[in-house]
This record gives structure tokens, C-alpha cells and sequence, in this order.
């Protein structure tokens, strides 16, 4: 016992020195003493981390308190009074321990030590404000534990464009495959996607979704027949009778067809599949000479005009044709005749002429459109009227 007190002696200040000398000290180890040096400690309310203790105490300054009860505290620690305050009696003082934890903000993670209670604190002893359109992992009214992790993440205003419409969303995702998913975005294997999918979502990011199709596209279409022409001797010169008419055939053809956004952008032919063969016409010839056939003589071209003239093909079969040329000869009686119209100003008619690429004929009709140097020459089978078409000829007149 009385070591214990010479102990409490030696660690007393001056000022409990001072009182205990003043009662004298002959009156150490007697219960009197004693009492009077308990009596005069102060009643201090300690609470720590949320518990709280009530202490008696000899101590003149909070960190001499702190010394005796072996509380260390750490820079991120909390203490309700400074560390040089005269300990007074019925003094209230309140420690917080700081905690590590881990905060993460638009995927930059820090450890930080907080005294805070919940992660609202912490956010504000952060300095970090938020949007209603943010996002804070755990909730907000979350208690503080040592080593939680939280987790802030910030709105970007994202440009989202699919196949070829444009919005703009407010998301809190980290990359560009993130966000589509949080929208819903289904993705094709032929999808193109501008970032790629991994990367990171900043301020304004424009993502943009090309839908790709691959489809197949079959489409039919006719086989063209031959015409397959028989000399017959017992036809005038230049009739023509058919002798089988031509079928045509058919094919299909598929195609693979790319698609963006619906549009064609390419198209590929993979297959042709014949589903009927064409069949050919066949056409008999005249080669005999006709009874009433206008007859050209070659004459003698001795004075035989020749120039250059446009020469169009044309047929007696025409819609409102009657088939009688200017000078009455018919046409359509004579199929084999060679004829030409002429501007009567230029070739007269009757006239022999020759025509390059036609033959013999003569000058016996006239046409409205045929002004100047420009002729039509007769044919009474329109595939061969289509075939001379338009040209440039040379002509000569033989009389």
C-alpha cells in the first residue's frame, strides 16, 4: 500500500503536490491522507468510438489524460478539444478513431482514412457533390466500416446513335459495352460499334451502332430464246414463216445482300439455278422470188449520185400503219420488197438506189420526220429493224 501511493505521489503535478504538502507529510500512508488526495481528482466523461466511460482523473491537460489512459491518436483522428486543454471537471471529451477505406470515383480508387459515420459524411468531408443522376455504391445512409469500399460514379451525357437515330442519355456506366447493355442494345456478329465496346465512357462520348444484316435476296428472271432461221425455197425471197414458236426459259438467281442501317451497301451473286430451259424459235426463210417483188436494176454507175445519209429502219406492222408506201406499192403483200422513204427533194421517188449495209432498193415512200439527208429502209421483221437501228450510210443513187 504504501508504494502504491508513493507511486501516486511521484506522478501527481505541482499543484497536487503543493495541496498534499499543505496538509504535511507525516500524514502519508494514513487513510485521512488518502482520502483527500482522491477527492481531489476531476470526473472526466470519456467516450470512445460510441463508448462512453466516466474517469477520475489528476491530470491538468488532455494529453497527460491521454498518456495515462495509453491512447494513442493518429493525425486522421478525431478529439472533441485540443490536446493542450486544462482538464476541468465534468469535462465531456469525445475520440474518434479514423478507418481506412477504399473510395473509388469514376475509376480512380484511393485509400483514405475517415472518422465519418456514414457515406454522406464521407462524401462531404470529400468535397465530392452529386447529381440525382449519380451513383453511390453502398447507399448513402450506409454505416462506415473498416476497409469498405465505396464507389462513386458519375453522369456522363453519352450521343447514342443506332442505326442511324441519335439520342442522348445521362449514364453513370464505365465502358462503352457497359452502356449499351444498361440500354438495352442488342449487338448482331456483323454490328459495328464506334469506340470499341471496351473503352472507357468520358464527358460526351459519342457511340455510335451500325446495324449490319446479311440477307439473301432470290430474284427470277427470263431466259431469252434463240432464233434459229431455215432457208425454205418454197417462200418468196425474204418471207418469213414461223415454223415452232420460242419459249423462253427461267432462272433464278440468289444473291447475298449487306445491309446497314437497312440500306444495300453490296450485293453478291452465289448462285444461278436454271428452273426451265429456253426453247428456241425457229423461222423459215423465203428464198424464192417473189411473183409481185418491185425488181431494182443495178443500172450502170457511170452517173450515180453518192453521199452520206442517216438511214432508220422501219416496218409496215407499226400501230396505225396502213402498209402502203407514198406510191401505193403494199408492204404487207410484198414483205421481201426493198424499199426506202426519201425527202423527195433530195432522192426522187422511183429512184434506184443502193444502200450500204441494206442492199438495192428504190425511192418509193415519203415520211414527215424525213427531211434532208435522211431515209428509212424497209424491213418486214421488226428483230432485224431493231438490229440496223439507226446509222450513219453511204447511198447512191443510180437513177
Amino acid at each position: 500500500m504504501i508504494e502504491n501511493m508513493k507511486k501516486m505521489v511521484s506522478n501527481l503535478s505541482k499543484r497536487n503536490k503543493y495541496v498534499l504538502s499543505a496538509v504535511g507529510v507525516c500524514l502519508i500512508g494514513s487513510g485521512a491522507t488518502y482520502g483527500g488526495y482522491e477527492g481531489m481528482k476531476d470526473t472526466v466523461t470519456i467516450t470512445i468510438d460510441g463508448k462512453k466511460e466516466e474517469i477520475r482523473t489528476h491530470a491538468d491537460q488532455i494529453d497527460d489524460l491521454l498518456k495515462d489512459l495509453n491512447i494513442n491518436l493518429k493525425a486522421n483522428d478525431y478529439i472533441s478539444h485540443p490536446k493542450n486543454a486544462e482538464v476541468r471537471d465534468q469535462m465531456k471529451i469525445v475520440i474518434k478513431h479514423a478507418k481506412p477505406i477504399q473510395l473509388t470515383i469514376d475509376n480512380k480508387r484511393r485509400t483514405i482514412w475517415t472518422t465519418a459515420q456514414n457515406v454522406k459524411d464521407v462524401l462531404a468531408q470529400q468535397n465530392i457533390k452529386l447529381t440525382d443522376k449519380d451513383k453511390v455504391q453502398p447507399k448513402l445512409n450506409a454505416k462506415v466500416e473498416k476497409n469498405m469500399e465505396i464507389v462513386v460514379r458519375k453522369a456522363h451525357l453519352i450521343t447514342l446513335t443506332v442505326g442511324g437515330k441519335q439520342q442522348k442519355i445521362w449514364s453513370t456506366s464505365t465502358t462503352v459495352a457497359d452502356f449499351l447493355k444498361e440500354q438495352n442494345i442488342q449487338l448482331n456478329p456483323l454490328d459495328k460499334v464506334q469506340p470499341a465496346p471496351t473503352t472507357t465512357l468520358t464527358k460526351n462520348t459519342n457511340v455510335k451502332v451500325v446495324k449490319i444484316e446479311k440477307v439473301t435476296d432470290v430474284v427470277e428472271e427470263p431466259i431469252a430464246f434463240n432464233i434459229v432461221e431455215q432457208k425454205d425455197n418454197s417462200l418468196a425471197r425474204g418471207s418469213k414463216r414461223i415454223v415452232q414458236r420460242g419459249e423462253e426459259g427461267k432462272r433464278q438467281k440468289q444473291f447475298e445482300v449487306i445491309l446497314e442501317n437497312g440500306k444495300e451497301v453490296s450485293r453478291k451473286l452465289v448462285r444461278t439455278v436454271t428452273m426451265k430451259e429456253s426453247k428456241s424459235q425457229i423461222v423459215a426463210v423465203g428464198t424464192k422470188a417473189p411473183a409481185h417483188a418491185v425488181q431494182v436494176s443495178r443500172g450502170s454507175g457511170a452517173n450515180a449520185k453518192e453521199f452520206y445519209v442517216t438511214a432508220t429502219a422501219y416496218t409496215a406492222s407499226c400501230s396505225g400503219c396502213s402498209g402502203k408506201t407514198a406510191t401505193g406499192y403494199n408492204l404487207r403483200s410484198n414483205p421481201g420488197a426493198k424499199v426506202i422513204a426519201v425527202d423527195p427533194s433530195i432522192i426522187p421517188l422511183g429512184s434506184k438506189v443502193y444502200v450500204e449495209g441494206y442492199g438495192y432498193a428504190v425511192a418509193a415512200d415519203t415520211g414527215s420526220s424525213i427531211t434532208g439527208n435522211k431515209i428509212d429502209v424497209f424491213f418486214s421483221d421488226k428483230s432485224k429493224a431493231y438490229q440496223w437501228g439507226r446509222k450513219r450510210v453511204k447511198i447512191r443513187v443510180l437513177r
